[in-house]
């Protein structure tokens, strides 16, 4: 067990904090899955409009790796199939049958769940799409069942604002939780990492009882709550080191998976910022792949919003879609900002947020939340050599250099000043607080998939 404190960071006073009660959510009759979201796959489908489909009956493969597939969340028929440029498949719309049975793929007690084989928990992981829920590092990518990890790392704190808490989702669903971890235990030699946030005094004995896994706890500002930070302190990626990381509220879900024999219909999700109503602020148990209208109708307020799946620095725009994402893991809303306002920087700031000193409210309002918008206040600038980055990133990163490396298509510098230890969510803070507007999640990213393609 570690007790980890990471002083480097800041956390983003974000009003619209969801309670931790859980509201269930009506089933809706649509659902829908997104190709496009399973990173790295080029799926070949297996349906076609105006065929029957079970919960659980496979809809596309991976061409790439035939024995990975995705399933359906719901019974039903398909209804459409959207293709987008390059006839891509972007979207798999079923209108759901309330009365369809399920597929069974066998329930296994919890007891059994520590005594499978590892090919047979891989099997179902990749039979049903759930294998989706484990990324890979490096590279951040689906966890290739062919390499296994020397260690394992459950996520069940989060310190960017607004994703689902795991202590919230894991109420009702102890077992699943314990389960899920059994079965990770099987697919590693190695040890498997449960990180909680340290000085909660309200986490469950399902998170600070679990069984089969070594226990730490991390306190300190965002981006503390991210699986780099983990790794890095409690099990550093050498060359050759393959890690996989899954957060508690994923897990959860393949614990379900496990336990009911048959793919979960609902899963427990986070809403809540400064655009979305004050009553409506909270968790709801919402349908796997359902309608958006039936999580945010009639609980947003007035005016043009923008909805983020996730939390505000990681999160995706969900513009245009009309249906949850499979590996949601919460909503925040905000409202759309395009307000130019009298002298821009140059104004005292009474009401502005900044996180350095800049403006008079940095002095004035040392307490409360900030009811943030969508407006970037400003423009893209070049990028200056200022080590302002350094003060937002916990790791042993130079900020400035990697990113330059990148930009410059350097991809042996980029390795050698760490771009392999770290996921591109590590950037998003220094993004939020970069004087230049510059998106460096986003060229992370291209830096990661050129390493990647290119080879180590």
């Amino acid at each position: 067990m570690a007790d980890i404190t990471v002083t480097k960071g800041m956390n983003i006073r974000l009003a619209g904090a969801p309670a931790a009660e859980v509201e269930t959510l009506p089933a809706t009759d649509r659902t829908a899955v997104f190709p496009t979201e399973y990173h790295g796959a080029k799926p070949r489908l297996l349906v076609k409009e105006g065929d029957s489909v079970q919960r659980g009956s496979p809809l596309f493969l991976d061409k790439r790796n035939r024995d990975f597939q995705v399933c359906a969340p719901a019974g039903g028929a398909v209804e459409e199939i959207r293709f987008g440029p390059r006839r891509v498949v972007e979207q798999i719309v079923i209108r759901v049958d309330s009365g369809a049975e399920p597929m069974d793929f066998g329930a296994v007690g919890l007891d059994a769940c520590g005594q499978l084989s590892r090919d047979d928990i891989l099997n179902r992981l990749l039979q049903t799409g759930y294998l989706a829920y484990l990324v890979q590092r490096p590279f951040s990518r689906r966890a290739n069942p062919e390499t296994p990890p020397k260690s394992i790392f459950v996520n069940a704190m989060a310190t960017a604002p607004f994703r689902t808490d795991a202590a919230v989702a894991v109420q009702g669903a102890e077992t699943a939780f314990q389960a899920g971890l059994d079965l990770l235990s099987r697919l590693t030699d190695g040890a498997v990492h449960l990180v909680l946030p340290a000085g909660r005094q309200d986490l469950p004995e399902a998170l600070t009882q679990a069984q089969h896994v070594q226990i730490h706890r991390v306190s300190g500002p965002h981006p503390a709550g991210n699986p780099s930070i983990h790794i890095h302190h409690i099990d550093p990626i050498s060359p050759g080191d393959t890690v996989w990381t899954v957060s508690a509220c994923d897990l959860i879900q393949i614990g379900r998976l496990f336990l009911d024999g048959a793919l979960p219909v609902d899963r427990v999700i986070a809403l809540g910022g400064p655009a979305v109503r004050e009553e409506a602020r909270r968790h709801y148990r919402a349908p796997i792949g359902g309608a958006l209208s039936s999580v945010l109708g009639g609980r947003l307020q007035d005016g043009e919003t923008r909805v983020v799946a996730g939390d505000i620095l990681g999160g995706k725009r969900l513009d245009g879609k009309e249906y949850l994402p499979f590996d949601c893991q919460g909503l925040t809303a905000l409202a759309e900002d395009s307000e130019r306002h009298f002298l821009g920087w140059l104004a005292p700031g009474m009401t502005q947020y900044s996180h350095s000193r800049l403006f008079l409210s940095t002095w004035m309002r040392k307490a409360g939340d900030w009811a943030l918008g969508t407006n970037t206040h400003g423009g893209k600038r070049a990028m200056v050599l200022t080590g302002l980055y350094d003060r937002f990133m916990p790791l042993p990163i130079l900020v400035d250099y990697l990113v330059r490396a990148v930009l410059a298509n350097d991809t042996d510098e980029a390795i050698q000043l760490g771009i392999l230890e770290i996921d591109p969510e590590d950037f998003a803070l220094c993004s939020f607080a970069c004087p230049s507007k510059t998106d460096l999640v986003g060229i992370i990213r291209r830096g990661l998939d050129m390493i990647e393609e290119e080879g180590l």
